[in-house]
């Protein structure tokens, strides 16, 4: 257990550059950083997927904000940053969410030509997909992402914060819930 509190907060706070589903005004924001490539990454995002899912049928579309935030650990996974900015290219041409699901549904196959295929099932424009990766034109949105984790003391995905504050319990839907419900009292 860490209570070092200058590593408790988040200090690069959800903004509208974020990639969020809900609203900033939301009663719990929760910010994300993860790894395409990273099984727990997955699984924590799958978590809080459902729990958005339950709290927003319970107390409507406002209470909980998700945002997602990059941190491709490149030195244990190879593809993440890859996966990273096959995201962001999606992203330009308005589908950021779809290609994140799909990057975290199909964590095995993230190499380049994987990419392409998962661009073209989504309608995605193909040669300006492509000049984004090879141009790397996102790379510096993803670093922003990464920099402002490390600020706020992260050092591996998955890392989550529940209104600023840095989450240290269980990765379980129970405690996760009851950790998401005492932050909107």
């Amino acid at each position: 257990m860490n209570n070092d509190c200058s590593h408790r907060s988040l200090l690069v706070p959800p903004s509208t550059q974020d990639w969020m589903q809900g609203v900033l005004s939301a009663r719990v924001v929760l910010v994300m950083y993860g790894d395409y490539q990273d099984p727990r990454s997955a699984d924590v995002y799958k978590l809080i997927a459902g729990i958005k899912r339950e709290l927003s049928a319970s107390f409507g579309e406002d209470y909980l904000c998700l945002i997602f935030r990059h941190f491709p650990q490149v030195q244990i996974h190879p593809h993440a940053q890859r996966a990273a900015e096959a995201a962001e290219a999606a992203a330009a041409q308005g589908q950021f969410w779809l290609m994140h699901d799909t990057l975290f549904a199909h964590q095995q196959q993230l190499e380049n030509g994987y990419l392409v295929e998962y661009a073209n099932d989504l309608g995605l424009n193909i040669p300006q997909f492509l000049k984004d990766l090879s141009k790397q034109v996102h790379i510096d949105r993803i670093n922003e992402d990464i920099e402002s984790g490390i600020q706020s003391g992260v050092t591996t995905a998955p890392a989550l914060f529940i209104n600023g504050i840095r989450y240290i319990g269980h990765w379980n839907a129970t405690e996760l819930m009851a950790a998401t419900i005492a932050a909107s009292h």
